[in-house]
């Protein structure tokens, strides 16, 4: 298979032009659901708008070299834009539809962006808010037409007008863009990937083809995917596993991408097309894990007593197959009915009754969610990958392990620093930072990349990842604290949204402050008719402060005496990215936590039993007002520590 691949070209546009002439109009390529009908477009209607847009950039000035900023939900035309920008070999460069106008400026001013696709009447909107400080950028195209007709701003385009100068543009330079094609190499700088900015702000990682490449080339070694698979894109491709799924994985296999409506349809969506290969990140399959977790506690009697008999069942067959382990004859039995009566609807009600490949990735999902999917006989498998150093681990076929990632792929050199943390050299490893030599030094060191991550081998030459380096955590005591492994578990709850756990040198024990999950703990409230009027209300009630208490409680009794929690409080609020506390891919950005909530911070190391915050407060009307609100902070019963 591996040579099939190998067969279709070294650069993306080589492999779709490959795919045009093999498929032509006889197989779909993607279908993209608009106003409620699943739209087809074959692989000829994605050569055809990947050259026309293409050459119709070349006729408003595109040169070799540019960058063409991309920004927009998951659709065709996000792709087509890519390979547009690369046939002309010219560089993509992909930001979330969700970043502000400041947060869009940076980016195109970091990654000197000539010209922009956007998909809509709010894209341009936040565009036109800085076009003035952008002189680079020559056109803004949209795609979206919805709410853009009386818009005289010289520099707007319609993605339809590009196409049609394409077109002619192709009558006076006949077999420039398959030239244009032709002469791509693999060594090409094909797209600039922007990091979350967990630690600060994001910078713009340089890939080639070949980088990229071996990012696919790995994932499908791993598990092989065929023409006959759909996939459903989670996010665009300014993710950067998405860049290996849903363009190299996607036009090295020939499968079908399937684009859902809205973001705010993905679900159902999902449902309707039953994909055979999913990848989400973390956060995606806690969120779905809880949600699960919300709905077995609130089961009516005959399904809470079918879920009490066959999911202690299913965890027991899991675990076996961790350990590598047979079931016994009446656990196979069990598991399989158990598999008619209640996975097999819950499968399918998440849209994943037909996945047979499931991966997770941004981060180790947490052992508790992870044994749940596997009880629930879906395929999840880790997949360590990062933005700047490429797809690096993942569990080959049906062997997956718990909380470990297989050794990695073969061609890599892999050693743990003395520090513990993680270095290894392979293709996929990126070129260097964008406009910033100084970083790169510290990120490529003799040809290692320097992960960042912390991680030990275990006995059976699985490799475990503890957390990143940077947010390991030693307290006063001595004791070592690693945040991400903590907060994960706790997301598991129903109950718990998010959580932030921290502690310092000069602070004897860990703390959290915790988000609650509004839809579930209302429910809940409401079931023991607790009175509230607002989400700040419902977090400072009493019983909810006892629900959050047990369970903390319960990851507490799984940690060493010196990590525990010992003092949390609950939120008023969701984190929000607007307002820096999540990057976009809604990891948190902890510098600027602790600089925000200081004085909280500062209230539960102090014995304080209450914090004042100065909140501000946005009415309906765009008034904003400030206001103080109190949190009370609790701490755990000493029975619990």
């Amino acid at each position: 298979m591996e040579q099939v691949f190998r067969e279709k070209g070294d650069t993306w546009p080589k492999v779709l032009k490959y795919n045009y002439e093999k498929y032509d109009h006889h197989r779909k390529a993607m279908r993209y659901k608009r106003y409620g009908i699943w739209q087809p477009y074959t692989w000829k209607d994605y050569y055809l708008n990947v050259k026309y847009l293409a050459l119709g950039l070349l006729s408003l000035g595109f040169e070799p070299g540019d960058k063409l900023l991309i920004i927009g939900d998951n659709a065709p035309q996000w792709y087509y834009a890519e390979l547009a920008a690369q046939a002309n070999h010219g560089v993509s460069v992909g930001i979330y539809s969700d970043l502000n106008p400041p947060e869009i400026k940076y980016v195109a001013e970091n990654s000197e962006a000539k010209f922009a696709i956007v998909q809509d009447q709010e894209q341009v909107d936040k565009f036109i808010q800085i076009r003035d400080e952008l002189p680079l950028v020559k056109k803004i195209v949209y795609w979206s037409y919805k709410g853009l007709a009386h818009y005289a701003d010289p520099a707007l385009m319609g993605y339809r007008q590009v196409l049609q100068l394409g077109e002619k543009y192709e009558e006076s330079h006949p077999g420039l863009f398959e030239q244009m094609v032709e002469t791509g190499m693999a060594d090409d700088i094909c797209a600039l990937v922007y990091t979350s900015g967990t630690t600060g702000i994001p910078k713009g990682a340089v890939h080639s083809y070949k980088t990229m490449r071996a990012g696919a080339d790995y994932i499908l070694r791993l598990d092989p995917w065929y023409e006959n698979d759909n996939v459903v894109p989670y996010l665009p491709p300014a993710w950067m596993t998405e860049q290996w799924f849903g363009i190299g994985c996607h036009l090295l296999s020939g499968c079908i991408l399937n684009f859902t409506e809205t973001p705010e349809t993905q679900q159902r969506d999902t449902r309707e097309t039953e994909p055979s290969i999913v990848c989400y990140g973390a956060r995606i399959w806690e969120s779905q894990a809880a949600t699960l977790q919300a709905e077995i506690l609130g089961a009516d009697p005959i399904q809470r007593l079918s879920l009490r008999f066959f999911m202690p069942m299913a965890y027991k067959a899991a675990d076996l197959n961790f350990q590598k382990k047979r079931p016994s004859p009446f656990l196979k039995l069990t598991h399989f009915l158990g598999d008619i009566v209640l996975f097999r609807p819950i499968r399918k009600r998440l849209g994943l009754s037909n996945a047979r490949i499931c991966y997770t990735t941004d981060a180790m999902l947490s052992s508790d969610a992870f044994r749940l999917y596997q009880a629930l006989s879906l395929p999840l498998k880790n997949l360590y990958s990062t933005t700047e150093g490429g797809a690096l681990f993942g569990a080959r076929g049906d062997d997956i392990p718990l909380e470990t990632v297989d050794p990695a792929q073969q061609g890599t050199e892999v050693r743990i620093a003395e520090s513990g943390e993680f270095l290894y050299r392979q293709p996929a490893v990126f070129v260097g930072y964008y406009r910033d030599p100084q970083e790169t030094a510290e990120m490529l060191k003799d040809g290692w990349f320097c992960s960042g991550d912390l991680c030990f081998v275990k006995g059976d030459g699985l490799i475990s990842f503890v957390d990143r380096t940077k947010d390991i955590v030693e307290l006063a005591s001595g004791a070592k604290l690693a945040p991400q492994s903590i907060e994960s578990r706790l997301r598991f709850s129903p109950y718990i949204k998010d959580a932030w756990v921290f502690g310092g040198p000069k602070r004897e024990y860990a703390s959290a402050i915790i988000v609650i999950n509004y839809a579930h703990v209302s429910r809940w409230a409401g079931q023991r008719r607790v009175a509230y009027n607002t989400f700040a209300e419902l977090s400072q009630r009493p019983e909810v402060y006892q629900l959050v208490e047990q369970e903390i409680d319960r990851i507490n009794s799984t940690m060493p005496p010196g990590s525990r929690i010992r003092k949390y409080v609950n939120l008023h609020k969701e984190f929000d990215p607007d307002e820096g506390e999540l990057t976009r891919t809604r990891k948190l950005r902890r510098a600027f936590l602790e600089e925000r909530y200081r004085e909280l911070i500062d209230a539960m190391y102090d014995d304080q039993a209450e914090a004042s915050l100065e909140v501000r407060i946005r009415h309906q009307d765009g008034r904003m007002e400030t206001a103080k609100t109190g949190l009370s902070i609790k701490s755990l019963k000493g029975d619990s520590l």
